[in-house]
């Protein structure tokens, strides 16, 4: 391809219109004057960190001769990956997103530049540049859809990880997409790929994805833990968890437990709650590992007082009460739980909600693992606005004075199957909680 303007005209034109000899500009913009005229003669090609040398010194924007300088890497000269490398890096840094897909999309002709490409996304991914870092991904992933290979499964796992936000509908497809690539990830990412997945089907309520998702990743973890304990087996040097194995199996332990609770099956869940408490298989028994065995015994013990709560047995809820005061983390999500439970069994817990008032407006809830899933948490939050809504006004102990209306939305979307608009109203009001008058 023939291009009449190249950068070095352009150069050439600045330099007559400013009266300026190659030495003179070499001073100025801080390249060696011989490099600089090798290149005006069309001896050399522009590197990057002479083109972006070049563009200060004439006062340009940055990134003013990038589309230019993708011709000239691709059509006028052989392309390099010295040349080409820092260029997607610097792109990446200044959002020219259109020149990143060109150099990919031409490069990509010859899949010896894919795991070139990949290395590059890889580096992006690790810096949170998560569009041009996508766009990397989505590139190689289609150069190679009929490969099968572990680095194809890598690009569609990091594109989920990437798309993943509020929109349920598109997580749902996102994680459809991810199942069919779980299975060829290497070790390290697919018990993450699996921990991921059970999490987005859990704000789905898609117990039976859970379940799946939990099972495959306690027998790979499990699997994973068993070998890495044989003395003769190491790590690979290019490998390594982000978290301890036994956490995974923990995690999935814990996960089916809670299906079993989400399906209404707590006789089951409570025989299961065990499972994640024990913890005489684990080898481990450092620092790191003592706090994450305390964490799931917290957890474990609460369970055993909820899902006890949840079969009716309400003697238990004084002790449960107690028990959760002193988990400060856990305290929002078990009066979510208590005034559900309320609402089903016509339980009095006025004591508790004025107890724990505090902890009702939003929050990030956090454990030594981190903030728990934000989209998981803010459901329960609208949730538990509902339920306490429920709880007072079927109790109706309240006067006019002590709910107050905040707000009233209304929102509506096409159900495409059905050819129909279906429309929610919702009410948010406040209910004066401290000093409820109990009316009659």
């Amino acid at each position: 391809m023939e291009h009449t303007v190249k950068i070095r005209d352009e150069i050439a034109a600045y330099l007559t219109k400013h009266k300026l000899s190659i030495n003179q500009f070499a001073i100025a913009s801080g390249i060696h004057s011989g490099t600089l005229s090798r290149v005006m003669k069309g001896q050399q090609a522009l590197a990057m960190n002479h083109l972006t040398r070049v563009t200060s010194g004439m006062g340009l924007p940055e990134d003013y001769f990038y589309s230019q300088y993708v011709d000239e890497c691709l059509y006028d000269s052989t392309p390099t990956w010295r040349r080409l490398r820092p260029f997607l890096l610097q792109c990446a840094a200044l959002s020219r997103l259109d020149c990143i897909e060109r150099v990919a999309q031409n490069l990509l002709d010859n899949l010896l530049y894919a795991p070139l490409l990949f290395e590059v996304a890889e580096e992006l991914f690790e810096q949170k540049n998560w569009q041009a870092a996508a766009l990397i991904y989505e590139n190689v992933g289609a150069s190679e859809k009929y490969q099968h290979s572990e680095r194809l499964a890598l690009c569609q796992y990091r594109l989920f990880l990437i798309n993943l936000g509020d929109d349920p509908q598109k997580n749902l497809i996102a994680a459809t997409i991810l199942e069919n690539y779980v299975d060829k990830l290497d070790e390290v990412n697919q018990l993450d790929a699996l921990k991921e997945l059970a999490n987005l089907y859990s704000g789905l309520q898609a117990w039976d994805k859970v379940s799946q998702s939990v099972e495959e990743l306690l027998r790979v973890a499990t699997v994973q833990y068993e070998l890495h304990g044989q003395v003769h087996r190491k790590h690979s040097s290019n490998q390594f968890y982000k978290k301890p194995l036994y956490t995974y199996i923990l995690y999935a332990q814990l996960m089916r437990s809670c299906v079993y609770e989400e399906l209404g099956d707590y006789k089951t869940a409570l025989d299961m709650v065990p499972q994640y408490m024990d913890h005489s298989w684990i080898r481990e028994d450092d620092e790191e590992a003592r706090r994450i065995k305390a964490q799931y015994i917290e957890w474990g013990t609460a369970n055993t007082y909820l899902y006890r709560l949840m079969d009716g047995q309400i003697e238990v809820l004084e002790e449960y009460i107690e028990y959760i005061s002193t988990c400060e983390n856990e305290i929002f999500m078990a009066l979510f739980k208590i005034v559900q439970l309320a609402n089903q069994y016509k339980w009095d817990v006025d004591h508790v909600i004025q107890r724990f008032a505090d902890y009702i407006p939003y929050r990030k809830v956090y454990s030594i693992f981190g903030e728990h899933n934000k989209f998981i948490h803010e459901k329960n939050y609208t949730q538990f606005c509902s339920e306490l809504a429920t709880y007072y006004l079927s109790r109706k102990r309240y006067k006019g004075d002590d709910v107050i209306m905040q707000s009233v939305d209304l929102s509506a979307k096409l159900d495409s199957e059905q050819q129909v608009i279906r429309g929610t109203i919702s009410v948010d009001f406040e209910i004066a909680i401290s000093d409820i008058p109990k009316l009659g």
